[in-house]
């Protein structure tokens, strides 16, 4: 799991979370958060139409590139965190979060996270990689 975090960490690119909409994919670029007791966390806004798909069908694949090109896909099913704790530290690690929520009470303001699942690891010259956490 520690290779899957180091990718996920990578502060220099960007992730892809896709989910399904009327039974077709969606995807679109998104910012992991962090792990916390073998949780990744995200977040979103209860407004979006990706909230609406997650609330629906709570399954998840997200995957990131490093610049590198070594990259992750994590999937499984997603699971709704109402912790104030949580959306605090979430705040904290993004605080750019604060322009669109303003606090981490505000119930528009969304968390979830991926506990069980599945990661794939690539890059060009190692064999694919499956980690089940």
């Amino acid at each position: 799991m520690k290779e899957v975090l180091s990718i996920l960490n990578d502060k220099s690119t960007f992730g892809y979370l896709a989910t399904v909409d009327n039974g077709k994919p969606r995807v679109r670029p998104w910012g992991f958060m962090f792990e916390e007791n073998g949780k990744l966390y995200f977040c979103t806004a209860s407004t979006k139409d990706v909230y609406k798909q997650l609330t629906t069908i709570p399954y998840i694949e997200y995957s990131k590139t490093t610049k590198d090109m070594a990259w992750v896909r994590v999937s499984g099913e997603i699971i709704f965190e109402d912790d104030i704790k949580i959306k605090e530290k979430i705040f904290e690690h993004a605080p750019m979060l604060k322009n669109l929520y303003q606090s981490s009470d505000n119930p528009i303001f969304k968390v979830f996270y991926l506990e069980h699942g599945q990661a794939t690891l690539n890059n060009f010259s190692d064999p694919q990689r499956l980690v089940d956490f």
